[in-house]
Formats: C-alpha cells, structure tokens, sequence
C-alpha cells in the first residue's frame, strides 16, 4: 500500500538496492515518517537486501545512523525525510529520498492572507517537502498584491530552510517585511523568526489552516535573556561537543572555550551524543552549558533542563563577543 502523502519513491529505493548489490540495508526515517518503516522494509527485501529498521529518533541529515551501519554490518543506509546536507563527509554509501508531497496548500495560503494584510513585501520560506511547490504559493501571494521573496544562499534548495540552517532566509531578510512558511507545524517557523526577527505566518497545508508564531518567538526571545542573564552570574561551564554525524563541531567548542575563559569563567569540554536533562545533572559542580551541537535543543527544550544550555551566539554575549541588540540581529543560528 504506498503513502498517500509522501512520494517515498519505493521503486527508485528497490532500483538502487538492486544495482549496487546492496546485501543489507539500514533504513532510518524521522518521527512522522515512522509507521511507514515496516512497509518500506518489505520494499527492500523484494530487493533481495536484508532490511533493518532504525527505531532511534532521527533529527535531520546532520543526524545520519552512520555508526549503525557500522555497527549492523549493513553496507547502505536509506535515509527517509530530508536532503544531504552539502560538504559534509558520508562513511557509507547513503541514499536520501525526500519524501515530497503534492498535498494541495491552495487553502492554507489564501486564509495567510488576511494574517498577512499588514506587510507588503513577503519572504516564502518551506521545507524540502514543498519546495517544488513555492512557485503556486508565490503567484497567490502576487495576485493578493503582495510582493514575494524567495532566498537562494546556494547549498539548499531556493527557499528551503531546516532545523538550524535559515540562510534562505537570511538572503532576503532585508528586502521583506516578514515571512510566509509553508509547511506542517511550528518549529520550523519559529525558527524563521528567531534567525531573523521578522514576524513570520505559518500555512499548514496538511491542517488546511493558517497563523502567526509571533507570541511564541517573542516568548522565547524573553526566555532566552533571561538565560543570559543568569548565564552571566555563571562560573563554571560545560561545552558540548555533538558527536553526531553533521553536529560534530570540536574547532567551535574550541573556539568557544577560549572566549569565555578570556572572559574569566572556568570550563569543561563534554562530547555528547543525546542532550538529555538526566545527563546534565551528572556534573553538580558545572552551573551552565554551551551547546556546540544542534541549537534548537537549547531553543525548544529550555524548560526540561534545571541549568542554563546557551547557543553559541549566546554564549558569545555571556563572552563579550556580542551584544544583545547584535544577538537580535545576528540571530540564534550560525549559518
């Protein structure tokens, strides 16, 4: 039975398995994608391959099970949901599909208008889902009079944007009044508006509705200061190092270190791999952290930790480095 929302390209996942003589296959897909796990299993055992379905949580490209296929023996992994992420080194041969949709977002797009009626110049922004559909959602946007932007920085599609990386964004920050996102749900919107400090719609193709993010960004902006400030009392920190595939940054955390010890604050390296309260609560003596890895673990999941976890950027403020005023600027995300 094939998705009816996702292509999921089965037959191109059982050409390729066929052609490389693959003998056993990794299949990793992220949350939302996971009830399809079983079915596409059977798809690569047609294929004469061994399949094995990841049951871990996947993040994103930058969260590849590589060390699993090493692990299992497995020599390809399928990865389900998102792109390659470019200059990145991959250890096993991996195919990605990114499960894109034709679901209609006609809908969504015109009730965003109305939420929209304040701004005249309108930055798109979506998910590699939708990409292939912006162009239908820039021409409802131009019929209602809106002028549109859409950002190409050159290692995503044009107007892509992911958990961490909103340089699509950023590319047209200053010819737009705020953003449109097109897409599922409200992390990648909040992102938008946190990396740019533009008010950003969101239009839920699969929900058929439209709204702002504007309280929840403005939410954790006063989180985040508060955060700082209590940071900034800090002696001691540790700095994490992601052990992820695309969140490994020890040059970073090195970097970082070096500012906040200028600074006059005491610090511990820590290699990671899941960010956990419970893990944090192994070092008493440490009062705060740097995270090096994914950044919106210290956005989304601030409230689930008894101790501070900064961003980088964050951190550079506690540092000097930065003011406040040139955080809001800059934004939470590097790239």
């Amino acid at each position: 039975m094939k998705s009816s929302i996702f292509d999921l390209e089965e037959e191109r996942v059982k050409e390729e398995v066929e052609k490389r003589g693959a003998k056993r296959v990794l299949i990793q897909l992220p949350e939302g994608l996971k009830p399809e796990g079983p079915r596409l299993a059977a798809v690569v055992e047609k294929a004469g391959a061994l399949a094995i379905v990841s049951a871990d949580p996947c993040y994103g490209a930058c969260d590849l099970a590589s060390e699993e296929v090493d692990l299992l023996g497995a020599d390809l992994l399928v990865h389900f949901g998102h792109r390659a992420i470019e200059g990145k080194p991959e250890r096993v041969p991996i195919i990605y599909v990114e499960a894109k949709t034709d679901v209609s977002l006609k809908t969504a797009v015109e009730k965003a208008l109305p939420l929209l009626k304040p701004w005249e110049r309108i930055g798109l922004v979506t998910t590699v889902q939708h990409v292939d559909m912006l162009g239908e959602a820039k021409e409802i946007l131009l019929k209602a009079g809106k002028s549109v932007a859409v950002g190409d920085a050159g290692h995503l599609y044009a107007g892509q944007v992911i958990g961490c990386d909103y340089s699509n964004a950023h590319a047209v920050v200053k010819d737009v009044d705020a953003f449109l996102f097109v897409g599922g749900g409200r992390f990648h919107a909040i992102g938008v508006a946190l990396a740019t400090s533009k008010s950003t719609v969101v239009a839920d193709p699969y929900e058929r509705r439209a709204y702002s993010v504007e309280a929840e960004a403005q939410k954790i902006i006063k989180q985040r200061w508060a955060s700082i400030q209590k940071a900034m009392e800090s002696e001691r920190f540790g700095i994490f190092i992601g052990l992820k595939s695309g969140q490994r940054r020890l040059e970073r955390a090195l970097q970082v270190r070096d500012k906040l010890e200028k600074a006059g604050k005491e610090t511990t390296l820590l290699a990671i791999r899941e960010v956990t309260p419970e893990s944090l609560m192994e070092f008493p003596t440490l009062n705060a952290y740097v995270n090096t890895a994914c950044p919106r673990i210290s956005l989304d999941d601030a409230t689930k930790f008894h101790k501070t976890v900064l961003t980088i950027n964050e951190a550079l403020v506690v540092a000097g480095e930065l003011t406040w005023e040139q955080l809001l600027k800059k934004g939470w995300f590097e790239g």
